[in-house]
């Protein structure tokens, strides 16, 4: 049969429904036949009989056809449109990792580059220092103070703050306890003295701030 011939040259395979459909088109010839054969006496005689019953199975026959071949160019635009989509996520997935490389290798390009004015201004204090000796210690010292400014302002640039602790009430989740002292001057656990600065990139903490603390004396 034709569907049979097409499901074995490699095309779409025919649905259950048009299967159906077939099965239906044979029966209702198998029945026109048996029609025309108890209708021989009747006007018309069975050849005629017989040609309408081809005329309307050719037709049905059509109309499966052309129903497979629509089914089949719909599912070939499916596919097509599917190899174009696998495509263009397989080009997305090498541009993604492309830029995540590219973001862990030169995300900090920027904070380099407003470093680079640190290093270079504290390289010419040094040198500075070497040349004059120990008799201009003062502009050594305003040399690295310069670059002290410098320094914190491009960390601050790029969202790197200062933890303020001096005088504060002890917060562990951005201070670090080292020590405490007994001390009337201030209220219990208040940060009395800083041994290392906290930073903070944004709101993330990139270190806590080293502090002594502060308690009640004892009577």
């Amino acid at each position: 049969m034709i569907h049979e011939e097409e499901a074995e040259g490699g095309e779409l395979d025919i649905s259950d429904e048009m299967e159906a459909a077939l099965r239906e088109a044979e029966e209702s010839y198998d029945e026109r036949k048996i029609q025309a054969g108890e209708g021989k006496g009747e006007a018309g005689g069975p050849e005629s009989a017989d040609k309408m019953t081809i005329e309307l199975l050719s037709q049905e026959l059509q109309a499966l056809k052309a129903e497979y071949e629509a089914r089949d160019a719909e599912l070939a635009e499916i596919q097509d449109q599917y190899t174009r989509l696998q495509a263009e996520f397989e080009n997305f997935r090498k541009r993604t990792l492309k830029e995540r490389q590219d973001s862990f290798q030169f995300g900090h390009q920027n904070l380099v580059k407003d470093l680079l004015p640190c290093v270079d201004n504290l390289e010419r204090a040094l040198e500075h220092g070497e040349q004059s000796g120990d008799g201009d210690f003062q502009s050594l010292l305003q040399g690295v103070e310069l670059v002290h400014r410098e320094l914190l302002g491009a960390l601050e640039k790029h969202g790197v703050v200062v933890i303020e602790a001096e005088g504060k009430t002890f917060d562990p989740a951005i201070h670090e306890a080292m020590a405490q002292v007994p001390t009337a001057d201030v209220p219990p656990n208040s940060i009395v003295q800083v041994l290392q600065k906290g930073y903070q990139l944004r709101d993330r903490m990139i270190r806590p701030t080293r502090v002594i603390v502060s308690k009640a004396e004892q009577e």
